[in-house]
Order: C-alpha cells, then sequence, then structure tokens
C-alpha cells in the first residue's frame, strides 16, 4: 500500500504527540491503519508525503543510496542571482559536508495552483522574495532550508512537490490518494 499526502503546514510528521499542548499530527488527516511515512517532512513544511505499509518500499524510498529525487518549491527572502543559482547546482558547503549537485530553476512568480498558507508567509515590504523549484537527491535533515541559507537566501516556504516520478497533482493540503505505481 502508498498513499500520498498533502501534509499541511504545521503538522508532526508522525501519528502521535506527546508534547504540551500537542500539536497537530498525521492522525488527523491518515485514516489508513498500519501505514507510516516514508522519509519525513518537517513540521514547518508543506506538500507531499508518503505512506506505506511495505517496508522495502519505505527503504527504497528513502535511503541516499538509491537516490530518488525530490523536487521542492521553495520561496526565499531575496532575489537570487545568477550565481546563487548555480552555486545550488553545482554543490553547497554545509556543515555536515557538501551537497550532490542540485537541479535549481528560478521561477517568474508563485505557481497558480499554490494554496495560501495558513498562517501567511511574512510580508516585508522593503524585501523582495522569489520562488525557486529546487531537486534535490539526498535527504539530509533540513537539507533545503539549510542549503538556500548557505548561498544567502533564507527559505520562507517550502513546500515538497515530487518524490521520484510520484507528483503532488491536485491534492489539497490534508488530502490523501492511493498510488498504483510506486517511485
Amino acid at each position: 500500500m502508498l498513499l500520498a499526502l498533502n501534509k499541511p503546514f504545521n503538522v508532526l510528521c508522525q501519528f502521535t504527540d506527546r508534547s504540551s499542548p500537542p500539536r497537530r499530527t498525521l492522525a488527523e488527516f491518515v485514516a489508513q491503519p498500519d501505514v507510516y511515512p516514508a522519509g519525513r517532512l518537517d513540521y514547518d513544511s508543506e506538500g507531499l508525503l508518503l505512506l506505506t505499509d511495505d517496508g522495502k518500499l519505505a527503504q527504497r524510498l528513502t535511503d541516499p543510496k538509491f537516490k530518488v529525487e525530490k523536487t521542492y518549491l521553495v520561496q526565499v527572502e531575496g532575489a537570487p542571482s545568477a550565481e546563487q543559482l548555480a552555486q545550488l547546482r553545482k554543490s553547497v558547503l554545509l556543515n555536515d559536508g557538501p551537497t550532490l549537485p542540485a537541479r535549481a530553476t528560478l521561477l517568474a512568480q508563485a505557481p497558480e495552483w499554490l494554496w495560501p498558507r495558513d498562517p501567511p508567509v511574512r510580508f516585508r515590504k522593503n524585501v523582495p522574495d522569489a520562488f525557486i523549484e529546487l531537486s534535490i537527491r539526498e535527504g539530509r535533515n533540513r537539507q533545503v532550508r539549510r542549503m538556500t541559507a548557505a548561498v544567502g537566501l533564507p527559505t520562507l516556504r517550502l513546500v515538497r512537490v515530487r518524490i521520484g516520478g510520484i507528483d503532488l497533482g491536485v491534492l489539497k493540503p490534508g488530502e490523501t490518494r492511493g498510488e498504483e505505481n510506486p517511485p
């Protein structure tokens, strides 16, 4: 079994939370028993999360040796220069070592399909922002946020839109769908 979920902003990527007060969890959105996230998205990230009951599939999706590509829509603070985009494409040196080369494309504007975030991203009148489509084949902790920060473009919003051959499609935040063909 493989489910695709559009994980909303500020939802914990697990089914229970012992913090006080408790945070929202996947249990609010996924009724299917015995499925678990194949990988994770940070609490403050949104978008495509795959859940499965197949441990081998979960490993194939998450183990860096399989190099499954993950694509993100990244709203950054600042106007990306050609040099900053080139650095993301080449490699970025992080505190845990250099990243693999990424695909980075500056978008002319936010995609029309993108839903408003609740709460909204902070707006600063004198500081521009931009959207980058960024694809990586690793999965380090908060990697995309650290990469954009390392080149001088702090992440304001992060939405995963694709894992391998599975894309977010028309799923609205909190919606799920079954997948027939795992990546």
